[in-house]
């Protein structure tokens, strides 16, 4: 039986899909909800709930450091006086003023061996590579994914480590590392609400994904490498319990995980309908709260469309039923929010909206 959706927010936003397709949405236990849009050479640090009110104006803007680079994660401190970028060659963190605070220098995530540098520090070389980084909750740590410090003459073996760095969020120092056994095209992190986890997925193109969490005490680095069961894709943190959604590389099922990496529960992608291809799950989804997931889904065709929204049970991952959304059909991802409602986003008309379950029609009397 189909679920209705009720809209609560509504806003046009050019370059808002970035919120519900990419990584530029931000939610930390016990703060508000931040939204990360690059402007330009700008990034623009605004509060979600303002963001959908219509408030175009952001609370915070950092100068982008490399104005030529267009990849890598970023992330901003908790109370938004400073953002930390993930470059090419290095991880900065800068202050509104564009003021260098510290910075951590490695390797180049192009993959092309032996390219030279220049000495001009925003030099943007050629590869698509990159990596991400996530301040802590807390504010007192940056967790980073980059490529290990270049070699020096003739110790170049043709082979680069990625390494997954812990670093004192004021002044940039090294507290700990692990050296990761990927060579990677991409990276996301994940901090999970119980503020102490944090987790790291790194996209390997057409050789899968690795999946890795990890825990800083103040002395001791400890990490769980989960890639000898998994290959999936980390999609989103319990809000309120440690634990973990992961869709399967080719969208065959979703797993709800705990922490450990042990499969709690799966669903099975919903039965096609007559004039439909078998469908898979497709790479989005999340807790919408604690007792809900939202999912969608494409069809296995020649040419996939047709995004349907799903909702099923958190904790037997059972599917209660897709979402009817009053406006007509939504196409794209579907953004849960962790609070009972979530994002989409229309292309066509750059709109951002925000929708929560409609509350049950009361019984005539």
């Amino acid at each position: 039986m189909a679920i209705t959706a009720q809209l609560l927010d509504s806003v046009r936003l050019p370059g808002g899909s970035a919120l519900v397709n990419g990584s530029a949405y931000e939610s930390r236990t016990g703060s508000a909800r931040c939204a990360l849009l690059r402007n330009g050479h700008e990034l623009e640090v605004h509060e979600l709930d303002e963001l959908l009110a219509g408030e175009g104006a952001p609370r915070a803007v950092f100068p982008v450091p490399w104005p030529g680079w267009d990849q890598g994660v970023h992330s901003v401190s908790p109370d938004g006086t400073f953002a930390v970028f993930s470059g090419q060659r290095s991880v900065r963190a800068v202050d509104a003023r564009g003021t260098t605070l510290w910075e951590y220098r490695h390797g180049c995530w192009d993959q092309q061996i032996g390219h030279r540098h220049t000495g001009d520090p925003g030099q943007i070389c050629r590869g698509i590579e990159s990596g991400s980084c996530k301040v802590s909750d807390d504010g007192r740590l940056v967790w980073a994914h980059v490529v290990a410090p270049e070699r020096g003459e003739g110790e170049d073996d043709g082979e680069y480590d990625d390494l997954w760095v812990v670093l004192d969020a004021a002044d940039g120092s090294e507290l700990a590392r692990l050296t990761l056994d990927s060579v990677a095209s991409g990276s996301q992190h994940h901090s999970h609400p119980d503020g102490i986890h944090m987790g790291l997925e790194i996209g390997m193109g057409q050789d899968g994904i690795l999946l890795y969490w990890g825990r800083w005490d103040g002395e001791k680095l400890t990490t769980w490498d989960l890639n000898e069961t998994l290959d999936r894709i980390l999609m989103d943190v319990h809000p309120e319990q440690p634990g973990f959604l992961t869709v399967e590389h080719y969208g065959y099922d979703i797993q709800l995980h705990d922490l450990d990496g042990t499969v709690v529960a799966e669903a099975e992608p919903p039965e096609p309908r007559d004039d439909e291809d078998p469908l898979g799950w497709d790479w989005a989804c999340g807790f919408v709260d604690a007792t809900t997931v939202i999912a969608s889904t494409m069809e296995f065709g020649d040419d996939p469309e047709g995004h349907r929204h799903w909702l099923l049970d958190a904790r037997t991952m059972e599917i209660r039923g897709p979402v009817d959304y009053p406006t007509g059909p939504v196409d794209g991802f579907a953004r849960p929010l962790g609070d009972g409602t979530w994002l989409t986003y229309d292309e066509e008309s750059d709109t951002l909206s925000r929708w929560r379950t409609a509350p049950p029609t009361p019984a005539a009397s």
